[in-house]
Order: structure tokens, then sequence, then C-alpha cells
């Protein structure tokens, strides 16, 4: 005969009322010290609500209902992704970064090797050589609609493992390119399967790390997404130069297999929907009781769900002014990005008398600012942290945000500065939409990075016209003012971002 022990060990220890109904109700008598101090025995009813009279303070109805719900086994769960080892949550960021800086690595890596690609291909086209690298960031624009949603739907594991199959396959197809077409449709395709690495990251960290540890697990994700774009000109200009520009795809191929691989081996689901509604599965199988269900389940059935999800990005894009205007800086600055990505190898080469590999050097100049902007900003995120815990105050998100006055001060400024002034605006809002959205983080940071996308893959093909305009210096100081112009978004967030973000006419009903 099983006793209730040994049935919470067949069930994991999970404390659901309905699996209790497995158990003779003589079985599990309960002692109750009465007023004279003597134990007496009550028996326990089946179905675990309060006895008639015993002065519980649920109702018969809503005791029933809440006795179906399967929720985390208490607050120490180790099955809750917030309860993880120290080990299990560096396994899963490094991973997450060392993905995203592959896929981020992808497109800029062909910049030095865009010569090279139209000439075997026989194209004289300077939209289409601008094409090679932008392509890749068109596919960014699709992918985070249908990523973010499928991932708050089924989960993240999932979605991770089949867009990682899919990169691979696509970056394989690059290296085996028959012609340029064939080139352009793969780095499209390519860039759709990138966006589940680039949308998910914050999802991951609002997953397993509680608030006061989000800042540090952010900088160490951001590594690669910011990293990967600086490293990948510099490798691509010197592989390029030495083996060809299709050493530069086998290259993607062969570290996004190896990733594939290893995510196959240590990665684990994250999202804590999706984790009870597997343990729903289970104990529905185990205990016979279909009307179990998960304490996110609404009732509502996965088509209605898939729709609702779809359309959140696109809702908190148009309803939520706080998502908008901070869509709409990051945009601004990741086109800057890319805009020099695009064009640093024409310069160099062509005005400078760089060959190919030194040109592809140019870019560590964004990289050293990326470094003393990871320093910088990870020092005042935990000190804004310490201090507020200090005083007493709650985190808010909007304390995140301080960083970006002085990134929208040093973006205009210099290639150095400039580095440090990307990420100075990238950090502060990504951790501060996964601090305002946690559960629907990666439909918020989808709709960032659609919306930095348009602008990440068209602004850059109008440099080169700009440049020959204008000239360079001249350019650079258009855009320069550009940026200046969005320098008071930090401070009206900073000081009515709480006000709009929680006003009821600015709720997005997620």
């Amino acid at each position: 005969m099983i006793n209730k022990r040994d049935f919470q060990h067949m069930t994991n220890g999970v404390k659901c009322q309905p699996c209790l109904q497995l158990l003779p109700t003589t079985l599990t008598p309960k002692k109750k010290p009465n007023g004279d101090g003597e134990d007496v025995e009550k028996t326990a009813s089946p179905t675990g609500s309060p006895e008639e009279g015993s002065g519980g303070d649920e109702s018969p109805e809503s005791t029933t209902e809440d006795s179906n719900l399967v929720d985390w086994d208490g607050p120490d769960d180790p099955h809750n992704p917030l309860n993880w080892s120290q080990t299990s949550k560096v396994i899963t960021i490094v991973l997450a970064s060392a993905v995203t800086f592959v896929v981020s690595l992808a497109p800029t890596v062909f910049a030095p090797g865009v010569p090279q690609i139209t000439k075997e291909f026989n194209s004289t086209s300077s939209a289409l050589a601008s094409l090679c690298v932008s392509i890749y960031i068109i596919g960014l624009i699709i992918g985070p609609l249908v990523v973010a949603p499928l991932s708050e739907l089924y989960g993240r594991t999932p979605i991770w493992h089949i867009s990682n199959v899919l990169f691979f396959l696509c970056s394989l197809a690059i290296a085996l390119s028959k012609n340029l077409a064939m080139f352009i449709v793969f780095r499209l395709l390519t860039g759709i399967f990138s966006a589940t690495p680039v949308s998910l990251g914050g999802g991951f960290i609002a997953d397993i790390m509680p608030v006061e540890k989000r800042g540090k697990a952010m900088i160490a994700w951001l590594l690669g997404p910011l990293l990967g774009p600086v490293i990948g000109p510099v490798a691509g200009g010197f592989l390029a130069q030495e083996a060809g520009w299709r050493w530069i795809a086998w290259l993607v191929t062969i570290c996004s297999g190896t990733l594939t691989l290893t995510s196959f081996i240590f990665f684990r689901e994250t999202y804590a929907s999706a984790i009870l509604s597997h343990k729903v599965a289970r104990l529905r199988k185990q205990t016979g009781n279909n009307s179990l269900r998960s304490k996110y389940d609404k009732g509502e059935k996965a088509s209605q769900l898939f729709r609702v999800a779809i359309v959140r990005p696109a809702k908190m894009l148009v309803r939520s002014p706080i998502v908008a205007i901070l869509a709409v800086y990051t945009s601004i600055v990741y086109s800057y990005m890319y805009l020099l990505f695009t064009t640093f190898i024409k310069v160099f080469e062509g005005q400078y008398g760089f060959n190919t590999g030194e040109a592809g050097l140019a870019y560590l100049g964004l990289g050293i600012g990326f470094f003393l902007g990871q320093v910088g900003v990870g020092f005042f995120d935990q000190y804004t942290i310490k201090k507020k815990k200090e005083s007493g105050r709650p985190v808010k998100p909007e304390d995140r945000l301080t960083p970006l006055i002085f990134g929208g001060l040093s973006v205009p400024i210099g290639l150095i500065i400039y580095g440090i002034g990307i990420l100075f605006v990238f950090f502060p809002i990504q951790i501060y939409l996964v601090d305002a959205f946690t559960v629907f983080a990666a439909s918020a940071l989808a709709t960032n990075t659609v919306v930095r996308s348009v602008f990440g893959a068209t602004i850059p093909l109008a440099g080169p016209k700009m440049y020959s305009s204008l000239g360079l210096g001249w350019g650079n100081t258009l855009l320069a003012f550009i940026a200046l112009a969005f320098m008071p978004s930090p401070f009206l967030l900073i000081r009515y971002g709480e006000m709009i973000r929680t006003h009821p006419k600015f709720q997005v009903k997620l």
C-alpha cells in the first residue's frame, strides 16, 4: 500500500491535493491538540478541503478550484529556475551569450569579404554590396515577431534548439553558395533564425535571476551581442585576406554547429509557465485527473494564446510610450553602428590605403569602447541598486536608466567614446525592459529588436550616398545632431517613466 511520503516521492514532491485522492482516507490521520493539550485524531478529507465547521476561511468552491492548481513545491523548489544552482545559471548565461555572440558576429564578419563576394559573382552594384551585410538585419525584423511569442507560449528551449539547427544549416548553405542570389537569400534566413538568441537573452535573465542580480547577468550576456559585431570584421578581414570569403562562412558554420550540439547537452528550460505545464502533463498521467492545470493556465486554447502572443510586441510598440521611445532611441544608435560597419572598409581602404586585414582592425575602436562601457555601466548599475537597498527604498525599473544620460552624451563624440556610448544606451534600455515587463520581457525585447533592425537594415544603405554628398566630416556631424536631439529622453523617462508606465491609459493588456 502506498503511503503519503512514498506518493510524494513518486510525484517529485508535488503537493497537489488531487494526487492525494489516490490514497485511502484513513492513511493520513492528523493529530490535533485539544484544549487540554491532548492529541485527538482528525481524519483528513480526501480532497484536502477544510472540514465543515473547522474554521477554514475558504469556500468549498474556491477550495475545489485551488485543489486543481499545480504550483511550485514551495519557495525552495529546485525545479524553479530562480532556485537553480549558481553553476546551472552560469552555464545558461554563458551558453546564451556564446550563441548570441556567433549570430551577432555573422552580420559583420562578411563586411571585409564583400568586395571578394561581389567580384566572384560578377556584381558591380554598390547597393547589392551593402545588402550583403544589411540583409541579415532585415531577417532580424521578421524573426522576433514570431520567436518571442512562441517562446512565451511553448517555452524557450524548443524554439532555441530549432532556431540553432536552422541557423547552422543556412550558414552551411552560405558557404556553398553558387551565386549572389543564393548568398543573399540564405543570409536573410540566417538573420531570421538569429532572432531567437537575440530576442530571448533578456528573457533567460528574467527567468533565472532575481531583480537585484539581473544587472550583472545582463552585462555577462551582453558581451555576446555587443562584441560579436566588433570582432567579426577583425576576424573576417584577415580570414578573407588569407583564405578567401568562403572560409568566413565556414567559420560561422563551425562555431554554430559546435554551440548547437553543446546547447542540446546542457541547455534546460527556463520559462516557468512551460516547466509547470510539463509538470501538469506528468501529474495528469500519474493521477488520471485531467482537471489539473498550471497556475499560469487561464483556460484558453493554444490557438487563442498564439493569437494574443503574436500581436503582443506590436501592441507594446503602439500602446506603450515607454517601449516606443526606447525602441526609436536604440534604433538610432544601432543604425549608426551598422552604418559604420558598412562603410569602414571602403573608407580605410580607399582613403587611407589599408589592406583588407588592416581595415578590419579599425573596428577595434568600438571594441575598446564596448569594454570600457561594460565596466562602467556594470559598476554604476550595482552601485545604484546597493544605494537603493541601503536607503530602504524599492528598486524601480527607472533606476536602470541613469547611465543612459552618459550614453546619450557620448554617442556623438569620437569612435572610442562612441563605443562606450553604445553600451551605455543598450544596457540600461535592455535591463529596463526586462525589469518592467518580466514575464513578457521577450516580447518587449522583440519589439525593440524589430524596430532597431529596421533602422539598422535601411540607414546603412543610404550611408555611401550621404558620405559622397556631404563628406565624412559633415556626414558624421549630421548623425551627431540627430543623436543629440534624443538627449532629453533619458531625463524625461527617469523623471516621468514610472508615471507613464503605470498610468491606466498606457497599460497594455498582455
